[in-house]
């Protein structure tokens, strides 16, 4: 106990921020401190321990051997203090808090009006600030805590980023009944002839689709690239374009008389619709409230009350 009485224990929880994100402005992030906090913390963990704790390799940060040792005899400590002082279970109706998500086109409606309701009825004081980025730039963001919880495919992310499945969906494509023929569909030359529309935040994006093709030696004339999935099912009544989309971004057809569905010409994999954040929001009883909250509003046919 004599050491314990030498350290200010507000110091093991900067330690334990540093050592998990391996960089002082994430760690302060975090902790929700100032960067000039945390780095005076750093100076006297320094001290503390007699060891510099994060040392600059190769232009990046990195934990010394010392550190390292510290990792889990440091999480286990601090995860039996936080189940000594635990608080009560979080309670949605008297929450104040601020979340923020970042979405695509295709979530921001097929998710977030349903989730928007949700929040309201239950948990007015919750607010949600919505921003949309590539999938590269989300999962930068949540990597840095610019936001809480991000959602659409990670196929490949770093390892401190968590992901939950939230429902399987599979391309369709969609064209004008009146350029197809009795049966529907299109032969892959058929396919290929025709100019296409991409919904893509960048008009150079490489995405599955273009994965696929590229995999078979094939690639699709682009005619319009957009980020915006309703006005890309608006384009094609009329016109010989091709629209080859998520089936849920085409949603109900009664709307769409003028168009059919069929499938792609060529193998496209199904996929996982998913949700993603980092692991330091992964035991936030106001996170995991949200993420329920996400998860039970994405599922089809589900209706909350």
């Amino acid at each position: 106990m004599d050491e314990l009485r030498r350290i200010d224990l507000n110091l093991l929880l900067t330690l334990h921020a540093l050592l998990a994100e391996k960089h002082v402005t994430r760690a302060a992030l975090r902790l929700h401190k100032s960067q000039p906090a945390v780095s005076h913390a750093l100076a006297q963990l320094r001290v503390q321990f007699d060891d510099p704790l994060l040392v600059r390799r190769e232009g990046r940060m990195a934990l010394t051997p010392r550190a390292m040792a510290l990792i889990d005899p440091l999480g286990e400590a601090l995860g039996t203090l936080n189940g000594l002082l635990r608080e009560q279970q979080f309670d949605p109706a008297a929450a104040r808090r601020r979340f923020r998500l970042t979405l695509s086109d295709y979530s921001s409606r097929i998710i977030l009006p349903p989730l928007v309701r949700h929040v309201r009825r239950h948990a007015p004081g919750i607010d949600l600030a919505i921003s949309q980025a590539s999938r590269d730039a989300m999962l930068a963001q949540l990597v840095d805590g610019e936001v809480d919880l991000a959602l659409g495919i990670f196929p490949d992310r770093p390892e401190a980023i968590q992901v939950q499945d939230l429902f399987p969906e599979e391309f369709i494509s969609l064209a004008d009944k009146n350029t197809l023929s009795a049966k529907g569909g299109l032969t892959l030359d058929e396919f290929l002839q025709r100019p296409h529309v991409k919904l893509a935040l960048r008009p150079d994006a490489y995405d599955e689709i273009e994965k696929a093709l590229g995999e078979l030696g094939l690639q699709r004339h682009i005619a319009v690239a957009l980020p915006h999935w309703g006005a890309a099912v608006e384009l094609i009544a009329g016109t010989d374009l091709i629209l080859t989309a998520a089936s849920r971004t085409v949603g109900a057809m009664q709307p769409h008389k003028a168009l059919r569905r069929f499938k792609p010409p060529f193998a496209l994999p199904s996929f996982s619709y998913q949700q993603a954040w980092h692991v330091r929001r992964e035991d936030d009883p106001g996170h995991r409230w949200l993420r329920q909250a996400v998860f039970d509003c994405s599922q089809p046919g589900v209706h909350l009350p």
